[in-house]
Protein backbone atom coordinates (compact mmCIF):
# COMPACT_ATOMS: atom_id res chain seq x y z
CA UNK A 1 0.00 0.00 0.00
CA UNK A 2 2.54 2.67 0.94
CA UNK A 3 5.02 1.91 -2.42
CA UNK A 4 1.37 2.42 -4.22
CA UNK A 5 0.72 5.88 -2.38
CA UNK A 6 4.06 6.90 -2.86
CA UNK A 7 4.15 6.69 -6.63
CA UNK A 8 0.27 7.92 -7.38
CA UNK A 9 2.01 11.06 -5.28
CA UNK A 10 4.84 11.23 -7.51
CA UNK A 11 2.59 11.63 -10.47
CA UNK A 12 1.11 14.93 -9.05
CA UNK A 13 1.50 18.13 -9.05
CA UNK A 14 2.31 20.18 -6.18
CA UNK A 15 -1.45 21.41 -6.65
CA UNK A 16 -2.77 18.08 -7.59
CA UNK A 17 -1.52 17.28 -4.82
CA UNK A 18 -2.73 20.04 -2.38
CA UNK A 19 -6.59 19.35 -3.66
CA UNK A 20 -6.61 16.09 -3.52
CA UNK A 21 -5.84 16.10 0.48
CA UNK A 22 -7.92 18.95 0.43
CA UNK A 23 -10.88 17.26 -1.05
CA UNK A 24 -9.97 14.10 1.53
CA UNK A 25 -10.47 16.93 4.35
CA UNK A 26 -13.51 18.00 2.79
CA UNK A 27 -15.55 14.39 2.34
CA UNK A 28 -14.07 13.76 5.68
CA UNK A 29 -15.81 16.99 7.60
CA UNK A 30 -19.02 16.60 5.42
CA UNK A 31 -19.33 12.66 6.76
CA UNK A 32 -18.92 13.47 10.30
CA UNK A 33 -21.36 16.31 9.95
CA UNK A 34 -23.56 13.84 8.60
CA UNK A 35 -23.36 11.31 11.79
CA UNK A 36 -23.85 14.38 14.13
CA UNK A 37 -26.86 15.08 12.01
CA UNK A 38 -27.73 11.89 12.35
CA UNK A 39 -26.98 11.33 16.14
CA UNK A 40 -29.23 14.56 17.01
CA UNK A 41 -32.04 12.55 14.84
CA UNK A 42 -32.14 9.86 16.39
CA UNK A 43 -31.53 11.57 20.69
CA UNK A 44 -34.59 12.57 22.04
CA UNK A 45 -32.59 15.67 23.93
CA UNK A 46 -30.96 17.27 20.69
CA UNK A 47 -31.62 20.51 21.66
CA UNK A 48 -30.56 19.78 25.59
CA UNK A 49 -27.08 18.83 25.56
CA UNK A 50 -25.32 19.85 28.59
CA UNK A 51 -21.58 22.02 28.74
CA UNK A 52 -20.02 19.31 29.91
CA UNK A 53 -20.19 17.19 26.66
CA UNK A 54 -19.39 20.09 24.42
CA UNK A 55 -16.46 20.77 26.62
CA UNK A 56 -15.15 17.22 26.33
CA UNK A 57 -15.75 16.79 22.47
CA UNK A 58 -13.72 20.54 22.36
CA UNK A 59 -11.25 18.98 24.22
CA UNK A 60 -10.61 16.15 22.14
CA UNK A 61 -10.28 18.50 18.68
CA UNK A 62 -8.02 20.55 20.72
CA UNK A 63 -6.28 17.43 21.15
CA UNK A 64 -6.55 15.78 17.91
CA UNK A 65 -5.34 19.47 15.91
CA UNK A 66 -2.34 19.42 18.40
CA UNK A 67 -1.27 15.72 17.69
CA UNK A 68 -1.58 16.70 13.45
CA UNK A 69 0.33 19.62 14.18
CA UNK A 70 3.33 18.28 15.93
CA UNK A 71 3.37 15.12 12.91
CA UNK A 72 3.25 18.03 10.34
CA UNK A 73 5.96 19.55 12.33
CA UNK A 74 7.85 16.33 12.76
CA UNK A 75 7.24 15.36 8.58
CA UNK A 76 8.26 18.59 7.51
CA UNK A 77 11.58 18.58 9.48
CA UNK A 78 12.28 15.22 8.18
CA UNK A 79 12.21 16.17 4.59
CA UNK A 80 14.43 19.14 5.05
CA UNK A 81 16.39 17.95 6.79
CA UNK A 82 17.00 16.04 3.96
CA UNK A 83 16.64 18.62 1.30
CA UNK A 84 19.64 19.96 2.99
CA UNK A 85 21.84 17.04 3.45
CA UNK A 86 21.34 16.92 -0.32
CA UNK A 87 22.07 20.70 -1.10
CA UNK A 88 25.26 20.03 1.00
CA UNK A 89 26.38 16.62 -0.69
CA UNK A 90 26.34 19.32 -4.06
CA UNK A 91 28.74 21.37 -2.36
CA UNK A 92 31.31 18.32 -0.78
CA UNK A 93 30.95 16.92 -4.79
CA UNK A 94 32.04 19.96 -6.19
CA UNK A 95 34.66 20.76 -3.93
CA UNK A 96 36.21 16.69 -4.43
CA UNK A 97 35.91 17.26 -8.11
CA UNK A 98 38.00 20.32 -8.02
CA UNK A 99 40.55 19.09 -6.07
CA UNK A 100 40.85 15.53 -8.24
CA UNK A 101 41.27 18.24 -11.42
CA UNK A 102 43.99 20.39 -9.74
CA UNK A 103 46.05 17.49 -8.64
CA UNK A 104 45.92 15.77 -12.22
CA UNK A 105 47.21 18.60 -13.44
CA UNK A 106 50.41 17.66 -11.63
CA UNK A 107 50.55 14.40 -13.52
CA UNK A 108 52.59 14.20 -17.25
CA UNK A 109 50.96 13.75 -20.69
CA UNK A 110 48.57 12.50 -22.19
CA UNK A 111 47.33 11.24 -18.37
CA UNK A 112 46.28 15.20 -17.66
CA UNK A 113 44.77 16.23 -20.63
CA UNK A 114 42.66 13.09 -20.61
CA UNK A 115 41.73 13.10 -16.93
CA UNK A 116 40.93 16.78 -17.00
CA UNK A 117 38.79 16.28 -20.39
CA UNK A 118 36.57 13.49 -18.58
CA UNK A 119 36.45 15.57 -15.24
CA UNK A 120 34.33 18.17 -17.10
CA UNK A 121 32.60 15.38 -19.27
CA UNK A 122 31.70 13.96 -15.51
CA UNK A 123 31.01 17.26 -14.22
CA UNK A 124 28.42 18.14 -16.95
CA UNK A 125 26.62 14.67 -17.07
CA UNK A 126 26.49 15.47 -13.46
CA UNK A 127 24.52 18.59 -13.72
CA UNK A 128 21.87 17.01 -15.95
CA UNK A 129 21.70 14.48 -13.90
CA UNK A 130 20.39 16.62 -11.36
CA UNK A 131 17.96 18.55 -13.86
CA UNK A 132 16.96 15.79 -15.43
CA UNK A 133 13.23 13.66 -15.20
CA UNK A 134 12.33 11.64 -17.85
CA UNK A 135 16.31 11.18 -19.25
CA UNK A 136 17.59 10.14 -15.77
CA UNK A 137 18.31 6.60 -16.52
CA UNK A 138 20.11 7.53 -19.65
CA UNK A 139 22.21 10.17 -17.74
CA UNK A 140 23.10 7.78 -14.86
CA UNK A 141 24.08 4.77 -17.58
CA UNK A 142 26.14 7.48 -18.65
CA UNK A 143 27.21 8.98 -15.37
CA UNK A 144 28.39 5.53 -14.34
CA UNK A 145 30.37 4.83 -17.98
CA UNK A 146 32.33 7.80 -16.84
CA UNK A 147 33.19 6.71 -13.86
CA UNK A 148 34.94 3.52 -15.47
CA UNK A 149 36.69 5.43 -17.83
CA UNK A 150 37.99 7.92 -14.87
CA UNK A 151 39.16 5.35 -13.05
CA UNK A 152 40.45 3.42 -15.63
CA UNK A 153 42.83 6.86 -16.31
CA UNK A 154 43.75 6.86 -13.03
CA UNK A 155 44.75 3.76 -12.86
CA UNK A 156 46.62 3.92 -16.22
CA UNK A 157 48.40 7.09 -14.76
CA UNK A 158 49.78 5.36 -11.71
CA UNK A 159 53.90 5.35 -12.97
CA UNK A 160 53.32 9.34 -13.32
CA UNK A 161 51.87 10.12 -10.13
CA UNK A 162 54.49 8.02 -8.15
CA UNK A 163 56.80 9.65 -10.27
CA UNK A 164 55.56 12.74 -9.04
CA UNK A 165 55.46 11.90 -5.24
CA UNK A 166 51.29 12.42 -5.43
CA UNK A 167 49.82 8.33 -5.86
CA UNK A 168 48.07 8.71 -2.79
CA UNK A 169 46.56 12.25 -2.69
CA UNK A 170 45.49 11.64 -6.56
CA UNK A 171 43.67 8.14 -4.94
CA UNK A 172 42.39 9.92 -2.40
CA UNK A 173 40.80 12.69 -4.38
CA UNK A 174 39.50 10.63 -7.22
CA UNK A 175 38.19 7.83 -4.02
CA UNK A 176 36.37 10.80 -2.79
CA UNK A 177 34.50 11.50 -6.03
CA UNK A 178 33.43 7.94 -5.96
CA UNK A 179 32.08 7.93 -2.34
CA UNK A 180 30.33 10.91 -3.14
CA UNK A 181 29.22 9.47 -6.20
CA UNK A 182 27.11 6.71 -3.80
CA UNK A 183 25.92 9.14 -1.69
CA UNK A 184 23.73 11.15 -3.84
CA UNK A 185 22.42 8.42 -5.88
CA UNK A 186 21.30 6.89 -2.37
CA UNK A 187 20.31 10.89 -1.10
CA UNK A 188 17.77 11.15 -4.75
CA UNK A 189 16.38 7.79 -3.38
CA UNK A 190 15.93 8.29 -0.35
CA UNK A 191 11.94 9.17 1.06
CA UNK A 192 10.04 9.62 3.96
CA UNK A 193 8.82 6.19 4.96
CA UNK A 194 5.47 5.36 3.73
CA UNK A 195 4.49 4.78 7.47
CA UNK A 196 4.63 8.10 8.47
CA UNK A 197 2.47 9.54 5.23
CA UNK A 198 0.01 6.85 5.93
CA UNK A 199 -0.08 7.66 9.57
CA UNK A 200 -0.52 11.93 8.89
CA UNK A 201 -2.94 10.90 6.18
CA UNK A 202 -5.37 9.33 9.06
CA UNK A 203 -5.01 12.07 11.19
CA UNK A 204 -5.69 14.57 8.68
CA UNK A 205 -9.05 12.28 7.93
CA UNK A 206 -10.23 11.88 11.70
CA UNK A 207 -9.12 15.78 12.46
CA UNK A 208 -11.14 16.52 9.55
CA UNK A 209 -14.36 14.46 10.76
CA UNK A 210 -14.16 15.61 14.27
CA UNK A 211 -14.03 19.34 12.74
CA UNK A 212 -17.38 18.48 10.65
CA UNK A 213 -19.41 16.82 14.10
CA UNK A 214 -17.80 19.63 16.68
CA UNK A 215 -18.25 22.87 14.17
CA UNK A 216 -21.72 24.31 13.60
CA UNK A 217 -23.05 27.84 12.23
CA UNK A 218 -21.03 29.15 8.43
CA UNK A 219 -18.64 30.85 11.12
CA UNK A 220 -16.86 28.02 12.35
CA UNK A 221 -17.30 26.25 8.87
CA UNK A 222 -15.24 28.91 7.07
CA UNK A 223 -12.71 28.93 9.74
CA UNK A 224 -12.08 25.25 9.59
CA UNK A 225 -12.78 25.72 5.29
CA UNK A 226 -9.44 27.88 5.91
CA UNK A 227 -7.51 25.51 7.82
CA UNK A 228 -8.17 22.80 5.16
CA UNK A 229 -6.62 25.08 2.55
CA UNK A 230 -3.47 25.52 5.05
CA UNK A 231 -2.85 22.51 6.04
CA UNK A 232 -3.40 20.95 2.31
CA UNK A 233 -0.67 23.41 0.97
CA UNK A 234 1.86 22.12 3.64
CA UNK A 235 1.03 18.65 2.59
CA UNK A 236 1.83 19.66 -1.10
CA UNK A 237 4.95 21.02 -0.09
CA UNK A 238 6.19 18.19 2.24
CA UNK A 239 5.36 15.98 -0.77
CA UNK A 240 7.10 18.02 -3.29
CA UNK A 241 10.43 17.87 -1.54
CA UNK A 242 10.34 14.38 -0.59
CA UNK A 243 10.52 13.67 -4.33
CA UNK A 244 14.05 14.55 -5.05
CA UNK A 245 14.60 13.89 -8.64
CA UNK A 246 11.11 14.76 -10.01
CA UNK A 247 9.66 17.34 -7.39
CA UNK A 248 9.57 20.91 -8.73
CA UNK A 249 11.67 21.99 -5.27
CA UNK A 250 15.10 20.42 -5.62
CA UNK A 251 18.64 21.10 -4.16
CA UNK A 252 20.40 23.92 -6.17
CA UNK A 253 23.40 23.08 -8.46
CA UNK A 254 25.24 26.07 -8.58
CA UNK A 255 28.45 24.90 -6.61
CA UNK A 256 28.63 22.10 -9.83
CA UNK A 257 27.34 24.85 -12.96
CA UNK A 258 30.06 27.61 -11.45
CA UNK A 259 32.76 24.94 -11.17
CA UNK A 260 31.95 23.42 -14.75
CA UNK A 261 32.16 27.01 -15.79
CA UNK A 262 35.74 27.04 -14.14
CA UNK A 263 37.34 23.63 -15.32
CA UNK A 264 36.17 25.01 -18.97
CA UNK A 265 37.55 28.47 -18.79
CA UNK A 266 41.24 26.47 -17.22
CA UNK A 267 42.52 24.37 -19.80
CA UNK A 268 45.64 22.54 -18.45
CA UNK A 269 48.00 24.77 -20.40
CA UNK A 270 47.25 27.36 -17.86
CA UNK A 271 48.67 25.68 -15.26
CA UNK A 272 52.21 25.48 -17.45
CA UNK A 273 52.33 29.76 -17.13
CA UNK A 274 55.22 29.23 -14.29
CA UNK A 275 57.67 25.72 -15.53
CA UNK A 276 60.78 26.31 -17.17
CA UNK A 277 60.93 25.13 -20.62
CA UNK A 278 63.72 21.72 -21.35
CA UNK A 279 66.15 24.15 -22.80
CA UNK A 280 65.94 26.59 -20.21
CA UNK A 281 66.47 23.88 -17.67
CA UNK A 282 69.17 22.26 -19.63
CA UNK A 283 70.81 25.74 -19.58
CA UNK A 284 70.38 26.09 -16.07
CA UNK A 285 71.82 22.45 -15.71
CA UNK A 286 74.59 23.52 -17.68
CA UNK A 287 75.72 26.48 -15.70
CA UNK A 288 75.75 24.95 -12.58
CA UNK A 289 77.78 22.16 -13.70
CA UNK A 290 80.19 24.80 -15.13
Amino acid sequence: MGGRLGEWLSGLSVLGISAAIFVVMIVSALAGQAIRQFRNARSKAADDLDDRSQGQEEYLLGGSLALLALLLAFTFGLVLNRYEARRQLVTDEANAIGTAYLRAQLLDEPHRSRLSGLLIAYTDNRIRVAHSAGAADANLAKNDQLLTQIWASVSAAGGSAQAHGISMPLLEAFNEIINLDTERKVAWRLRVPAGVLILLLAYLVVTAGELGYILEGARGKRAALMLFVLIALSIGVITDVNRPSSGAIRESQWPMIELLKTLRAQSPRAFDQFKASPAVSEVGVTKTRA
